[in-house]
């Protein structure tokens, strides 16, 4: 795999036959989507949640996923689209920013949980594994797209970066980090960390709304540490405040905000649990 990484120059097209086209990039975006459902599906019974509600609430959160991430990439180009709105449709060709489909996806998991009457930590307990397995999976297309990259490396396991996707700092420069590829493998192994907890819980009957919590709690800490770690090799252009790539600073507060988070819940059960020893 590493041989191949460094010596592979994807292209960013897969299949064209006539005004037909397929990219990697969507293909990889299909296929996690894909992954993420089988992976909820398998799941929900386990979570006293049917296959119909899965499917209904899965459909929403692909769509408002996608516009999310969509839209938020684009508040944070928004010079560059600004000068190019015709872009602004071309998704196939990269600009999906996760922390926009995270955020939208709270937003619809939120008005789920009112309508099925389910708790919304419930929701995003039961999505949390396949969301992850989706984006290790979905990170290939930004391989394909010779897109956020890290800087350059002399190691072996170092990717080709064409040319003209080279920032102009370093177009001397020929291998880079994978940071695509750093990002996939964290993601896998949050993914799997997730799916031996639900097992672990199951199996010890256990599903309960304390371990929805942490385990919702588990994927948006571990990925914003992941995310926030990447950061510092990433060249793709970002906002900065406060000396900080704008992607840290959301990390950050997510990190800060789940810790509290559970640090209030697990004040509340104790002054439950000190009332009813009372």
């Amino acid at each position: 795999m590493i041989n191949f990484l460094h010596t592979f120059e994807p292209s960013a097209l897969l299949l064209s036959w006539g005004s037909f086209t397929i990219y990697w990039y969507g293909l990889m975006v299909v296929l996690g989507i894909i992954g993420a459902l089988v992976i909820s599906i398998k799941l929900s019974h386990y979570y006293g949640i049917n296959n119909n509600q899965v499917l209904d609430i899965s459909f929403y959160l692909i769509i408002f996923g996608i516009l999310g991430a969509r839209v938020y990439d684009i508040l944070l180009e928004w010079p560059y689209y600004l000068s190019k709105p015709q872009q602004i449709f071309k998704i196939w060709e990269g600009g999906l920013a996760i922390h926009g489909a995270i955020i939208a996806g709270l937003v619809t998991l939120y008005l789920f949980a009112r309508r099925y009457q389910f708790s919304i930590w419930r929701l995003s307990s039961l999505f949390v594994p396949g969301l992850a397995i989706g984006q290790a999976i979905g990170r290939w297309g930004n391989y394909f797209n010779q897109e956020l990259f890290g800087k350059p490396t002399t190691q072996a396991w170092g990717i080709p970066i064409a040319l003209e996707n080279r920032p102009i700092h370093y177009l001397n420069e020929v291998y880079f980090h994978p940071t695509f590829f750093y990002e996939s493998l964290g993601c896998l192994l949050i993914g799997l960390f997730l799916l031996t907890l639900n097992i672990h819980y199951i199996r010890q009957k256990k599903l309960k709304e304390a371990f929805y919590i942490w385990s919702t709690a588990a994927y948006m800490v571990l990925y914003s540490v992941l995310r926030f770690a990447l950061e510092f090799i990433r060249l793709d252009k970002t906002p900065f405040l406060v000396g900080w790539r704008w992607p840290q600073v959301i990390s950050l507060l997510i990190i800060v905000s789940f810790f509290y988070l559970l640090i209030n819940h697990h004040a509340c059960q104790k002054k439950s649990f000190n009332q009813k020893k009372g």
